[in-house]
């Protein structure tokens, strides 16, 4: 069997993770796992760490690091036959140690984005938070206002996506994610992609990655998506 490929993604809120995400799933065949869609499943199905990060949640505290490993290292151990990029985690320097005693990364994807470029975005973000679907009112409007385009319902703006929260946000990221970058740096799989439109970062990315995965895996990823 092919060797499997395994990467991370990393940036700060807005800076388009979700999307460049989508794009490496298509082109590339890596299964997108997307730490927040773990989160909202296990609260959905009322798992025990679901649960546990359910009460987190509801306090508006961040869900902390022993929560999130539960739930997302025995997904990927699932995932034994599987090329993968995962989103949304590690955001520490403790879940990346955990992610470390858990598997080998290949690559590490991280978008530096303009701090104005992130508030200009942010501020225009709506959710869907039941499904947790993101909506920008300038790239990526619903197809009518204020109303998710599946189910109708009515999208909210949430309270740190507003400006007076959105700096005090950023600059968290920013202290948070250093630590996670500078091991990724010493390891020699961390590559950085800079500028303020996704479309200009993304043929970087893509001839990146056309050059890290072989061919054969990507080739064997997409057929087994199939």
């Amino acid at each position: 069997m092919s060797r499997l490929f395994r990467a991370v993604i990393m940036g700060p809120p807005g800076s388009g993770k979700g999307t460049i995400s989508e794009r490496i799933a298509r082109g590339f065949g890596l299964q997108h796992l997307s730490s927040g869609d773990f989160l909202r499943e296990n609260i959905a199905s009322n798992t025990e760490a679901g649960v546990l990060a359910k009460t987190y949640i509801e306090k508006g505290l961040l869900v902390p690091d022993h929560v999130m490993t539960r739930l997302l290292l025995p997904r990927l151990e699932e995932m034994t036959c599987h090329s993968w990029l995962l989103d949304g985690f590690p955001r520490t320097l403790a879940q990346a140690e955990a992610l470390n005693s858990s598997c080998e990364l290949d690559l590490v994807i991280s978008l530096n984005i303009p701090l104005e470029t992130l508030k200009e975005r942010l501020s225009h973000r709506w959710i869907h938070q039941a499904s947790g679907r993101v909506y920008n009112m300038c790239f990526n409007p619903p197809r009518v206002q204020g109303v998710d385009d599946i189910t109708g319902e009515p999208l909210i703006q949430q309270d740190d996506d507003k400006p007076e929260a959105l700096v005090a946000r950023l600059r968290h990221y920013k202290d948070v994610a250093k630590p996670v970058i500078d091991v990724y740096k010493a390891k020699g799989i961390l590559h950085t992609f800079s500028d303020t439109d996704t479309d200009r970062i993304w043929p970087y990315i893509s001839s990146l990655l056309s050059a890290k995965i072989p061919t054969d895996i990507a080739d064997a990823q997409r057929a087994s998506t199939h």
